[in-house]
């Protein structure tokens, strides 16, 4: 078996850290990453202490809200969010990192990378938002769907 890429090894750092996610929609995993050295780490589920989705359900499921709309009516954190929240209560500085996701962050978290200051996004899966495409373009910030092969 080949040496993985330094990509392939950090996009699959991110698929087993979604195996912790608590949503019953969508398991998202996130990685942030410089001068190869992981520096955060996130999945998407309830704010810590609070009951997650596994548990009470789905409120997006019982109100039919389509994917990629109304991220308010949610009980869980991004996995982005909390990568970037561990960061900050880390004190660790994301400037010029690269996020890797398993899924293209929404325009929420996109305006937190961009914050961030976050170089570039790769990403596994795509993501029905296309703000979040213009404004990470609009930053500068160099976005890439991962290439299996």
């Amino acid at each position: 078996m080949p040496r993985p890429s330094w990509d392939e090894y950090f996009i699959e750092i991110t698929k087993l850290v979604a195996t912790r996610s608590t949503c019953l929609r969508r398991k998202v995993g996130a990685i942030f990453v410089r001068d190869r050295r992981i520096l955060a780490t996130g999945y998407n589920g309830a704010p810590k202490g609070l009951r997650h989705c596994e548990e009470i359900g789905c409120l997006r499921e019982r109100l039919k809200i389509p994917s990629g709309e109304r991220h308010e009516l949610c009980r869980g954190v991004h996995a982005e969010q909390n990568a970037i929240v561990q960061a900050a209560t880390s004190g660790v500085n994301l400037e010029g990192a690269t996020l890797y996701s398993t899924t293209h962050p929404c325009i929420l978290c996109s305006k937190l990378v961009i914050n961030a200051r976050a170089k570039k996004v790769i990403y596994l899966e795509g993501y029905p938002d296309q703000l979040a495409k213009e404004m990470l373009d609009e930053a500068g910030i160099v976005v890439e769907r991962f290439d299996s092969g």
